[in-house]
């Protein structure tokens, strides 16, 4: 399920209509405490929850991502070792190497996909949680929480990290392939994102947003 729709979702219980994703049945809810869930009357399909005080840790998990961000693209992801050379690459080192090498095309998708995407996406979620962080409801705060849901298919970080094991194995056998910092870096990323989407609660969120000054 997309923000969006989770989004849509979670206004729709929280203004006491929900319609069934699976069956259509338009009912009535009562507003969630931490930890209720809403399933349906008709079909038993989940229609929504609340995760309690979940939001609070979202913010520390994107910082925490962001700086492991910051490492991997300014330290090597993987060194590789021939006849006593060594070659060291990071992130963006790689789409230097890339358009140097005259793969122009492939240059761009991994720069937009791997660096840009996932760094505004990044940006786009500390922005929305510092207004719950400093209790402001600041400028153009549903226009960042869109984009930050149109960014997310875009951010392909953990592809990247795919690929890199994929290229480690196949060169196991011609080099000696050291793992590098950026490379556990990316790891982490990869690990903390995922932590901060499934901690995340729209519904919460929202619901604190409405309240703020």
């Amino acid at each position: 399920m997309t923000v969006s729709s989770e989004v849509h979702r979670t206004l729709a219980i929280d203004s006491g209509f929900v319609a069934c994703r699976e069956c259509d049945a338009l009912q009535a809810t009562s507003r969630l405490s931490a930890g209720d869930v809403i399933v349906c009357c008709r079909c038993s399909a989940h229609l929504g929850h609340r995760r309690g005080a979940s939001l609070d840790r979202v913010l520390p998990l994107t910082l925490a991502a962001g700086v492991m961000f910051m490492l991997a693209n300014t330290s090597p992801v993987v060194v590789i070792e021939v006849a006593g050379n060594r070659s060291a690459t990071s992130l963006l080192g790689t789409v230097v190497e890339l358009y140097r090498q005259g793969v122009t095309g492939v240059a761009v998708m991994v720069f937009l996909t791997g660096f840009v995407a996932p760094a505004a996406q990044l940006i786009l979620l500390a922005y929305a949680l510092a207004a719950l962080a400093t209790r402001r409801r600041l400028r153009a705060l549903p226009a960042a929480v869109r984009l930050l849901a149109a960014l997310r298919p875009w951010a392909m970080v953990e592809i990247f990290v795919l690929g890199a094991l994929v290229a480690l194995v196949k060169l196991a056998g011609l080099a000696r392939v050291i793992p590098g910092v950026g490379l556990w870096s990316l790891f982490a990323v990869v690990i903390l994102m995922a932590a901060a989407q499934a901690t995340f609660d729209a519904a919460g969120y929202w619901a604190r947003v409405r309240a703020l000054p």
